[in-house]
């Protein structure tokens, strides 16, 4: 929800807080790709912050806490944020196609969060159901 939640308020951003947001936008969907990568031994610690800092353009100490974190820390968090994060743009997606010009972001939002914690398939059908009942 988070990700999702501040890629909300991007437009409403000046201009420096947009460059800012799109940053950290490529620093998660690095996250996502280094930490499976570091975990299955793909890469290690010390390539995966080489590639936050040439590719994300994180200062050293940075990407070596970032490097840490997939490696002793927090590994696979980095991975499930950034899957919960697209698969609720999915299905604010589908919702919009489904409603079309009666899709109210409000009333999507009420919707999802009405769910509490709930996998993301699961919340897909609980969204998905009560579309089909406002049609």
């Amino acid at each position: 929800w988070g990700l999702y939640a501040e890629s909300l308020m991007i437009p409403y951003f000046p201009l420096e807080g947009q460059l800012f947001s799109l940053q950290l936008r490529l620093l998660r969907a690095a996250r996502a790709f280094l930490d499976p990568m570091v975990n299955l031994g793909r890469m290690n610690p010390d390539e995966a912050k080489a590639f936050l800092m040439r590719e994300v353009a994180l200062s050293e100490p940075f990407a070596q806490q970032e490097a840490d974190r997939y490696a002793f820390r927090m590994p696979g968090q980095a991975v499930s944020y950034f899957y919960g994060y697209t698969r609720l743009r999915e299905l604010r997606l589908k919702a919009e196609l489904a409603l079309g010009p009666r899709f109210e972001q409000r009333r999507f939002h009420d919707l999802v969060i009405a769910q509490g914690l709930l996998p993301p398939k699961l919340l897909e059908q609980a969204v998905m159901q009560e579309i089909e009942r406002m049609r």
